[in-house]
């Protein structure tokens, strides 16, 4: 994600900042389709635009005579060049110092830290994962941990985002932890040296099934690795027995645009065309991204998952594949985000990313969103429903190769609309239930359920059936989960509530105990059992075998 991860503090910020920090974390998250150019000079202001000038001095000049609190002139700096680039797009972004750090870190698929993964938990920060041989690996934290100071200084109400600013820094710097462990009766530090931490967007990988279908989640977004990364895993997937792909793209934010194009170029034949970029206006130079003629791509049956979160570099794969027969698209719309950011340093080590150019799929179609009669809020974050349907049959409507409607203007329509599994307070509560509840079953203090107890984490990329029964959520299992939930008021669920949504339960149960003994990935694969939109695309593989071996017959002999 570029930019500040921010989360949710209190009512009060629920009620104000919260609403500006979620718009500002999707906007920058949904920033990518990145091209970058050098740093330029700003022009000198004549005429009205010297007025322009003149006012915005005396303005500032005035808050900071007469304002009777504290000004922080950072703060209003960029508010000012934010609130200019807003009336521009949504997408044209102003960052700091700091923020720019984070999305060149990101780029760079890495970054200097510990190796954990951490969140806000109910009331506290956790380390949900730690990465395996990092700094925090070596040091003995695990599943479970709540961070209670960074270099002695209490971590009482900080947030996701402020303790993880704590914790990266310079290669070779040293960092304290202090954490407290459930069972045991102190807390621990330990002193770890802060060392490089790969950022992969390529986060997943294993085989779905028993009959060749490999699974490759590429969700976090397109940095400078992705290719490498993507032909790993699919070159390890072979190796297994693969024959036919799932490629997830669900919630990837976009990222470098020229990643894109060559992720593309990995399914589709020579001579394809993948995107065609173009500038404001009919005089500002187009250019049309084409697969090479010696390309030698892989031709298995492809399916690809999307949904609302699916946006900018992620869409050009998306709309490139589905324009060319080549996969067939499951899931909800996506985003709908057109629009290239050039990356341009600024003074300072600040830099913007501003909306030069738009990108059309190989038919021709736009399929950025109108945001010109929307509002910011509305814009990022109050358009679900139009997730969950075609874009009105209109005259802008193109064909794929194969003669299938697809829409522009509204993001990548899948060809089989399935629903995400539905997201509510309840099933919020229920995974800072789950996780509290697996937090103290795993550390063996469960009465009657001893054997779930985990020392150390056996790291595994990818999970057995046997893996899985050793730790089976069964009914006395589920039976403490209701017996723990009861006792914990805070989680607010009533047994009325719990009924129905306990398949859901049962679920997150499963995957916080696999995370516990396997490891982040190992948990994840064990969860996306139960996905609706998973389940879906095995389902329509048929479908794409019969694209792939039309895609076949089209090549060159």
């Amino acid at each position: 994600m570029l930019g500040p991860r921010l989360f949710g503090e209190s009512v009060m910020r629920k009620c104000g900042l919260l609403l500006v920090a979620a718009i500002v974390v999707t906007a920058s998250a949904l920033a990518g389709g990145y091209l970058t150019r050098p740093i330029h000079t700003i022009p000198t202001a004549s005429g009205a635009d010297e007025d322009v000038e003149a006012a915005f001095q005396e303005a500032l000049r005035t808050v900071e005579d007469y304002y009777a609190g504290p000004t922080d002139m950072e703060t209003i700096g960029k508010t000012s060049i934010q609130g200019m680039l807003r009336t521009l797009d949504p997408h044209s972004n102003f960052f700091t110092k700091a923020e720019f750090d984070d999305l060149q870190n990101e780029q760079r698929s890495h970054f200097y830290g510990i190796g954990v993964n951490i969140r806000r938990v109910f009331n506290r920060v956790y380390i949900l994962s730690v990465n395996p041989d990092g700094p925090a690996y070596r040091a003995g934290l695990r599943y479970g941990d709540a961070v209670v100071a960074v270099d002695g200084q209490s971590s009482d109400d900080k947030s996701t985002e402020e303790i993880m600013d704590r914790v990266r820094g310079d290669k070779g710097d040293f960092v304290s932890l202090t954490v407290e462990r459930a069972g045991t009766p102190r807390p621990i530090t330990v002193r770890l040296t802060r060392d490089d931490v790969r950022l992969p967007t390529v986060r997943l990988w294993f085989m779905a099934d028993r009959s060749g279908t490999g699974y490759i989640a590429l969700t976090g977004g397109f940095s400078s690795k992705t290719d490498e990364e993507l032909s790993a895993a699919i070159s390890e997937l072979k190796q297994r027995g693969m024959r036919q792909l799932i490629l997830d793209l669900r919630g990837n934010p976009g990222g470098l645009l020229d990643q894109a194009i060559r992720v593309a170029e990995v399914f589709l034949p020579p001579g394809e065309k993948i995107v065609d970029v173009r500038g404001r206006d009919d005089q500002a130079q187009e250019r049309v991204y084409e697969t090479p003629d010696s390309n030698s791509p892989e031709m298995m049956p492809l399916v690809i998952l999307i949904n609302r979160r699916t946006a900018s570099a992620s869409e050009v794969v998306a709309g490139a594949l589905q324009d060319h027969s080549r996969a067939e698209i499951v899931g909800e719309n996506s985003f709908g985000k057109g629009l290239v950011q050039t990356i341009i340093p600024l003074w300072g080590g600040t830099g913007l990313t501003l909306t030069t150019q738009r990108y059309y799929t190989p038919t021709g179609r736009s399929i950025q969103r109108d945001y010109s009669k929307v509002s910011f809020y509305d814009y990022y974050l109050n358009r679900r429903e139009n997730s969950l349907r075609p874009p009105a049959r209109s005259g802008n409507v193109f064909h794929t190769d194969l003669g299938r409607e697809v829409y522009g203007g509204g993001g990548i329509t899948p060809d089989k609309f399935v629903r995400a599994a539905e997201s509510s307070p309840v099933s919020s509560m229920l995974y800072d239930g789950a996780f509290h509840f697996v937090r103290q079953l795993v550390a063996g203090l469960i009465p009657g359920l001893r054997e779930y107890h985990v020392g150390s984490t056996q790291y595994k990329t990818e999970i057995t059936q046997d893996d899985i029964n050793r730790y089976p959520v069964n009914d006395k299992v589920v039976t403490a989960f209701r017996a723990f939930i009861a006792e914990n008021r805070q989680f607010n669920v009533a047994d009325e509530r719990l009924s129905p949504n306990m398949d859901y339960a049962r679920a997150l149960i499963r995957r916080e105990i696999i995370t516990a003994a396997y490891g982040a990935e190992a948990g994840e694969e064990s969860f996306l059992s139960d996905d609706p939109q998973l389940r879906r695309a095995l389902e329509v593989l048929p479908e794409a075998r019969q694209l792939a071996e039309n895609s076949r017959h089209e090549q060159p002999r």
